[in-house]
């Protein structure tokens, strides 16, 4: 079992910045690939950016690409998403998510197994 926090969300204008974070606890945290996914009202859960267990690989959704950059420090069990120029279209939930397998994946929400509950990021225009 892997149990995920997640916090930093909020509320902040376009073309702002904020830094989500992600605490694991739990199994081995370091094996797992880890993912931050979103979900605005009424729409399906997306993939937002990915990283390998060690942290050498990332992907990345091609709406945030170039904005948002992933990035996790094993000692502390953490995985962060540093998100900037935000616009208003990236309102919505974010969640934090492990993987099954140890490399980055490419998005496919059923690699991964573990969830955090969400923190809440506003964009207002």
């Amino acid at each position: 079992q892997v149990q995920l926090v997640e916090s930093g969300g909020g509320l902040v204008q376009a073309g702002g910045s904020l830094r989500l974070s992600c605490a694991a606890s739990g199994r081995t945290f370091s094996s797992n690939g880890m993912g931050w996914f979103r979900q605005a009202p009424g729409k399906e859960r997306e993939f937002v950016a990915a990283i390998s267990w060690s942290g050498d690989s990332t992907y990345y959704a091609d709406s945030v690409k170039g904005r948002f950059t992933i990035s996790r420090d094993n000692a502390k069990s953490t995985v962060d998403l540093q998100m900037s120029s935000l616009k208003p279209e990236d309102t919505a939930v974010y969640y934090c998510a492990a993987r099954k397998g140890r490399g980055p994946g490419t998005g496919r929400i059923y690699t991964y197994e573990y969830w955090g509950q969400g923190t809440q990021v506003t964009v207002s225009s």
